[in-house]
């Protein structure tokens, strides 16, 4: 019988830039592997119910959104990362977002993100729309990185945030998700997922998600 050939070894932890284009630090070591030779961690389970959990009231996450999230295979130990971005236009949702990224960005897997928020226009005020990157758990396409991409959760917020500030129906549904998204992809060496405004994590320079965009808030509410 012939011997079998040895698979090939995965690369070694890497970052590519120590801090981005505005000098924040990338907090994570990323783990670069070829797709498919990932170590297998298993499968993080949906969080159970706190006592009382039955009977938080949510305004944003849906029964729907909520059953999406629970039941997607999440790795144990991926996502290391939440992004928010914001669109740069006035208006939009998922599926036009999704028509723009393959027609235009040639994106075979569509949608670069995980998640769109509305602002009103073309979609609920707050409405939370699921994107096929989160219920296949497969790679975002919202940050110039393939590494993070493998290891960041891409959560889109309808709105040109240089011009307008978000709505207060999208902040809370940051709030609401970003929360329960936490907790359901797990800690990672007792860590919850590190939380960042896009401009403070991508490699190249980007004014995303805006200049109006309340990053303190964001830092103060998910620390």
């Amino acid at each position: 019988m012939p011997s079998a050939t040895p698979g090939p070894a995965a690369s070694p932890v890497q970052i590519p830039q120590s801090t981005t284009p505005q000098g924040h630090s990338l907090d994570a070591p990323i783990h670069v592997e070829k797709s498919g030779m990932e170590s297998d961690q298993g499968v993080e389970p949906a969080p159970k119910p706190q006592l009382g959990g039955f009977f938080k009231r949510y305004r944003y996450l849906t029964p729907g959104v909520r059953r999406a999230i629970d039941e997607a295979r999440v790795r144990r130990g991926r996502w290391k990362y939440i992004i928010i971005h914001n669109s740069g236009t006035r208006q939009g949702n998922a599926r036009i977002f999704d028509v723009y990224h393959r027609r235009v960005r040639k994106m075979q897997n569509g949608l670069a993100y995980h998640f769109v928020i509305g602002n009103g226009n073309s979609s609920g005020n707050g409405e939370i729309e699921i994107g096929n990157r989160w219920t296949r758990q497969i790679n975002g396409g919202h940050v110039a990185s393939d590494y993070l991409n493998d290891i960041a959760i891409g959560i889109c917020l309808v709105g040109d945030f240089n011009r307008d500030q978000p709505t207060k129906e999208q902040l809370e549904a940051i709030d609401e998700i970003v929360t329960y998204l936490r907790g359901r992809v797990g800690k990672i060496k007792g860590k919850q997922s590190i939380v960042k405004g896009h401009k403070e994590i991508n490699p190249k320079p980007t004014d995303c998600p805006g200049d109006r965009f309340p990053l303190g808030w964001l830092h103060r509410k998910f620390r």
